[in-house]
């Protein structure tokens, strides 16, 4: 028996109507849609003090093993990495937050990302401990979808504000909080960002495999081609391991139960269901639904989720979560484990190119930032705004996770308010113990530390 008829055969891959060089195709074509993680997360998870080469190397293996795992296992054409809008949050709203609480207890503490990362492992372990009893399906169904939807377009206007402010589009202002930034036309960073947006919307439109990547990477060279940042210092570097094994889980407990449970619960939330939908939403496209709408081995897919985030934050990165970009390449006709296969090979090759990656300066990543971000708002043409017991939460959420540059205070003011409207409106039936009790964790959380909850990142 030779190779491809091999491969055919642990995979059933002509079972599932594809062929070896359609899910080889497939697989190259998926990776060129979602390399540009490898730019993006060292720029996001660097602002947080996360040693940005050791970034590289955690994103790159953490995606590589992940994406794998779903291959061999669950044997999708899935791939993984460290999720958009859960490195925000991380970045954005734990680190800052912790650093608040710590000072607020008179503690200092340099690296507050180590009590994050230590936030994110745990968030695994839950996740991976749900994932293999039945109580997934009772979490899954608990959650109304107008909130699973409202939260993902929340994100991505969050991803869009921060690539606003990292292309040097916007700056706070006293007066009304946020401004444009009047100087954004007479220096280089605005424009090339600008620019940039326009190449990626232009390369998607063609359809061009990659479109996001290629714009960062074109951004990149224009930059160091016109000296506005410095270029790379040299193209090829051992992988660098400075944040592999840096979680800190005494200081996570120290901040108290009600505060860490908040931060872990949110991880967990964000990645349990943007999971769920988009395993979902894929399968469908896949035709690995079965004849009841049920995704075929979403178990293993679950289950290969969550080990890729207990794997990501022990190497150093953020929430790891499957990725909606995996779409091109069952577009492209990867049906089957061999199409994760070929990406998983894919980015290993990120562990040996680190100074690219983290001398690319942030306008150039910014276009990836907004674009990814319409993606995501996109989800909120899934809410029901008829219904203002379904909408007000919504908008609710989705405003509030930006203008309060908190995924965790966004995801709150909608479970509480959703909560409420249903009970006040006499609408109890339509709610269950899990959703209510999600509601009361969130206020809770609102509750007990109120000294701290002003104190944002814009402080």
């Amino acid at each position: 028996m030779s190779i491809s008829e091999k491969l055919d055969a642990f995979f059933h891959v002509s079972e599932r109507g594809s062929t070896i060089h359609r899910e080889i195709l497939a697989g190259i074509t998926t990776f060129m849609t979602m390399a540009y993680i490898l730019l993006v997360n060292p720029a996001i998870l660097g602002k947080a003090g996360v040693p940005p080469a050791g970034v590289v190397t955690a994103t790159a293996l953490s995606a590589s093993l992940a994406t794998l795992m779903m291959g061999l296992y669950a044997n999708a054409p899935y791939a993984l990495a460290p999720g958009m809008g859960l490195n925000a949050y991380f970045a954005y709203s734990v680190v800052p937050f912790v650093s608040a609480i710590l000072a607020v207890r008179g503690l200092d503490d340099p690296d507050p990302w180590k009590i994050a990362l230590a936030a994110v492992l745990v968030e695994g372990i839950v996740f991976i401990l749900l994932s293999v009893t039945r109580a997934r399906e009772s979490v899954a169904n608990s959650i109304p979808t107008s909130l699973k939807y409202s939260i993902a377009a929340g994100i991505g206007l969050f991803l869009t504000l921060i690539g606003f402010e990292d292309a040097g589009l916007v700056t706070g202002n006293p007066a009304t909080l946020l401004s444009f930034n009047i100087s954004s036309f007479t220096k280089p960073g605005p424009i090339i960002a600008l620019v940039f947006v326009l190449v990626a919307g232009a390369l998607m439109a063609l359809r061009i495999p990659g479109a996001l990547l290629i714009s960062i990477l074109l951004a990149a060279l224009t930059s160091w081609a016109l000296g506005v940042s410095p270029p790379p210092s040299g193209v090829v570097s051992r992988p660098d391991f400075s944040a592999t094994l840096q979680l800190d889980l005494q200081g996570l407990a120290s901040l108290g139960l009600a505060t860490a449970t908040a931060i872990v619960f949110t991880f967990f939330m964000v990645d349990f269901f943007d999971t769920l939908g988009t395993v979902t939403g894929l399968s469908a496209i896949a035709g690995l639904l079965d004849e009841k709408g049920r995704v075929k081995g979403i178990g293993r897919m679950l289950l290969t989720d969550a080990t890729g985030t207990t794997i990501g934050a022990l190497l150093g990165t953020s929430t790891v979560t499957t990725y909606i970009e995996s779409a091109a390449g069952v577009e492209e006709g990867g049906r089957t484990g061999l199409t994760a296969i070929i990406v998983g090979l894919l980015f290993l090759l990120g562990l040996f190119f680190a100074p690219v990656f983290t001398s690319t300066p942030a306008y150039a990543t910014a276009p990836a930032l907004i674009i990814v971000g319409l993606l995501m708002a996109q989800a909120i043409t899934r809410v029901n705004l008829k219904d203002p017991t379904e909408a007000i939460p919504a908008f609710l959420t989705i405003a509030g996770i930006p203008f309060t540059f908190s995924i965790a205070d966004g995801m709150a003011l909608g479970f509480i308010s959703y909560v409420a409207l249903k009970a006040v409106t006499g609408r109890w039936r339509e709610l269950n113990p899990i959703l209510v009790g999600v509601a009361l964790l969130f206020l809770a959380y609102f509750l007990s530390l109120p000294h701290i909850q002003s104190v944002t990142l814009k402080g």
